[in-house]
């Protein structure tokens, strides 16, 4: 048996063979883990692994694609460490410890690495460990020495509660089509096959019970479906590849979204100013001409895990299958299906990644927090890294307790900046392709839009929490971003 055939997960799916449809499949707990999962995952790694998935469909997420190819191609100038670029195309999960036990593992980003300064800084002087490459100690000195960090004591006794992520036990699920999860029963069967307008067993005889087995490949597509289709289930599981990339005229409709995030003491009249450049006559922002700051805030989009913008989208607006989804893990009790409810809330209140927000950000994202590293050198033959454990100790033990480098910043500052170097100024399109700003190119993007001199003006724009979570939504369903965002008014009745 192949490694990818002994790893793949088995399901057993109702397929209506006349309309070649899955009506739901029955699912275990290492199923609905990694769907759940998906709801963890930041959008720069949903991007980048659905754009590596050679494999149809073609699916574009809003603008953010264009997103990911403007900070894959911008020079490594335009960012304040090395690591700030990697963050953003390569952003870490904070429910990575749980994701690792998920039986079908599709992010394939790279594993954490640890570096250290000399062993007399380290036990000594700054004690700083840095997660990312060519930082820069406090102390001037490149934090170049790499350890690996010490697994903890493996468990002697296992049993199947070990196998689980955040779902519980032995319970079984059944997924309809849109990715609507509810506990298998008869009931709930009976639901499923009410809505689509079966009323009796007689009507389900052209209905077939299949066994499918599904593996990375089959995740990846049903990843790339719930973003954008109905159907995802049908789409992945009967290899149908037909999930639709929706355009401008799905999404040219108002977005409602009430910000449910503080703003910021520093942050309350809108610091964060933007120049929109506006077509009069086509009610469009053609582009905008941003800092730093405002480029700031849109690159960091890319690090917002799914679940977070799920839940800042209001319930009349659905995209692809994902708000089915979410409801779902909202619905289902966490004492029952559960292990925890915190393994509940990770799922619908999903954080950052440590590190991965910043000082004043119009958002004001939770993070994650960093264990407890502990650096021990046992003189001159031994060194050890581990984490949240007992300080070491020992005969000619040198032990201390280190703080996490921020990677954002070569240097200790004030304050926490965020990934982009300035003062530089950027254009910004509609659906955010991000440039270093030119003149040039800015009059070609007015000729491309076929706008003249005589019908653009100059409008200023202030984003606080409000406007930057709309901008977020938008980013995601929209490839208007900045005219949805900035433009239209919010519609509470749109759906």
């Amino acid at each position: 048996m192949t490694t990818d055939k002994a790893k793949a997960i088995s399901l057993k799916a109702l397929v209506d063979k006349e309309n070649n449809r899955v009506i739901f499949a029955e699912s275990d707990v290492d199923f609905t883990d990694v769907l759940f999962s998906f709801l963890t995952m930041p959008m720069g790694t949903i991007i980048r692994l659905i754009s590596n998935h050679n494999k149809p469909p073609t699916v574009a997420v809003g603008c953010m694609n264009n997103l990911y190819e403007s900070i894959k191609n911008l020079d490594m100038r335009c960012f304040r460490t090395e690591a700030c670029k990697t963050m953003l195309l390569c952003p870490r999960n904070d429910a990575a410890p749980q994701n690792k036990r998920l039986k079908l593992q599709i992010d394939d980003g790279e594993l954490p690495r640890y570096f250290l300064c000399t062993t007399e800084c380290t036990i000594y002087g700054h004690k700083l460990l840095s997660l990312y490459p060519n930082a820069v100690c406090e102390c001037g000195r490149l934090m170049n020495r790499t350890m690996n960090l010490s697994e903890k004591t493996k468990k002697l006794v296992f049993d199947a509660r070990d196998r689980e992520v955040f779902v519980k036990g032995l319970n079984q699920f059944i997924i309809s089509d849109e990715l609507q999860v509810k506990p298998s029963s008869i009931e709930a069967g009976v639901s499923v096959l009410s809505k689509l307008g079966l009323t009796d067993y007689s009507t389900i005889e052209k209905y077939n019970y299949y066994n499918i087995d599904v593996g990375i490949d089959e995740v990846l597509t049903l990843l790339k479906c719930s973003l954008v289709s109905k159907k995802p289930l049908t789409e992945t599981l009967l290899k149908q590849n037909s999930a639709p990339k929706f355009g401008k005229e799905d999404f040219d409709q108002n977005i409602y979204v009430e910000s449910t995030v503080e703003e910021p003491e520093s942050n309350v009249d809108g610091k964060i100013h933007v120049k929109l450049i506006v077509s009069k006559s086509k009610k469009i922002v053609c582009f905008a001409e941003a800092s730093e700051e405002f480029v700031d805030l849109v690159s960091s989009f890319l690090t917002v895990p799914l679940g977070y913008i799920i839940k800042e989208m209001q319930s009349g607006f659905s995209k692809g299958s994902l708000t089915h989804l979410y409801n779902s893990v909202q619905d289902l009790d966490a004492e029952k299906y559960f292990k925890s409810n915190e393994h509940k809330e990770i799922l619908i209140s999903p954080k950052l990644a440590p590190d991965f927000s910043y000082e004043n950000h119009p958002l004001g994202f939770e993070e994650g927090l960093h264990p407890t590293y502990y650096y021990a050198d046992y003189s001159s033959y031994n060194s050890q890294l581990t984490s949240d454990g007992e300080i070491p100790s020992g005969p000619h033990c040198r032990s201390s307790i280190l703080t996490i480098k921020d990677p954002k910043s070569h240097f200790k500052d004030v304050t926490r900046g965020g990934y982009v170097a300035g003062p530089v100024m950027f254009t910004v399109t509609d659906n955010l392709i991000i440039t270093r700003i030119s003149p040039v190119q800015s009059l070609s993007l007015l000729n491309n839009l076929k706008v003249p001199f005589s019908d653009i003006e100059e409008r200023v724009v202030r984003v606080g929490s409000e406007k930057a979570l709309r901008l977020l939504v938008a980013s995601f369903v929209s490839e208007s971003a900045l005219t949805n965002a900035f433009l239209r008014e919010p519609n509470p009745y749109f759906s």
